[in-house]
């Protein structure tokens, strides 16, 4: 019974994201344009190093700020400055040295 459920949500997921574009394009008149560059490989690098950090930090991002923070996880209190120092680090490097 299970496994059925979660089959449900997995595939109304991936639908959703298939007829999320097409959709706002029927209702709006206008086409949806592309903000993210077309640079697959380095999409491809940044989803795996994603996953990366997901599965060292035992969860991702958000789980650990909203519900780890939440129950006072203290996984989650020493997760997210970490993750929040290094974005903001990242930024500071982009923006400021690059």
């Amino acid at each position: 019974p299970g496994r059925r459920d979660d089959w449900d949500w997995r595939l109304a997921f991936v639908v959703g994201l298939v007829l999320a574009a097409p959709l706002v394009a029927l209702l709006t008149g206008e086409p949806v344009a592309q903000t993210v560059p077309d640079k697959r490989v380095l999409m491809a690098l940044a989803g795996l190093l994603v996953g990366a950090g997901t599965v060292l930090g035992s969860g991702c991002t958000s789980g650990h700020g909203v519900c780890g923070l939440a129950r006072l996880s203290p996984r989650s209190l020493v997760a997210v400055p970490i993750f929040m120092g290094s974005a903001a680090a990242t930024v500071a490097f982009l923006r400021h040295v690059l």
